[in-house]
């Protein structure tokens, strides 16, 4: 199980997250600036692949294949944005 409200307090913006998708190796920091949260202009850096889910605010991102403890990451800043 996931929050599916997550917020990021580094770029205050929501997290989106897809299912089934990862991102593509050449994303970097001012393609999710320039456009989150527009899906049309994301889905250029998706990668489909079953079981795995790609995660990303504004100033972050992360592609997850298997079971991981996001609070670990020293680098996300990503909360509960409560339920």
């Amino acid at each position: 199980r996931t929050c599916d409200q997550l917020r990021c307090t580094a770029c205050d913006f929501r997290v989106s997250l897809f299912n089934d998708y990862i991102w593509d190796q050449s994303c970097d920091y001012l393609f999710f600036r320039n456009n989150m949260p527009e899906l049309s202009k994301l889905r250029a850096k998706m990668i489909k692949k079953k079981g795995s889910r790609a995660y990303a605010c504004q100033c972050s991102w992360r592609s997850i294949s298997e079971l991981a403890d996001l609070q670990t990451d020293q680098q996300l800043r990503w909360v509960c944005g409560k339920h």
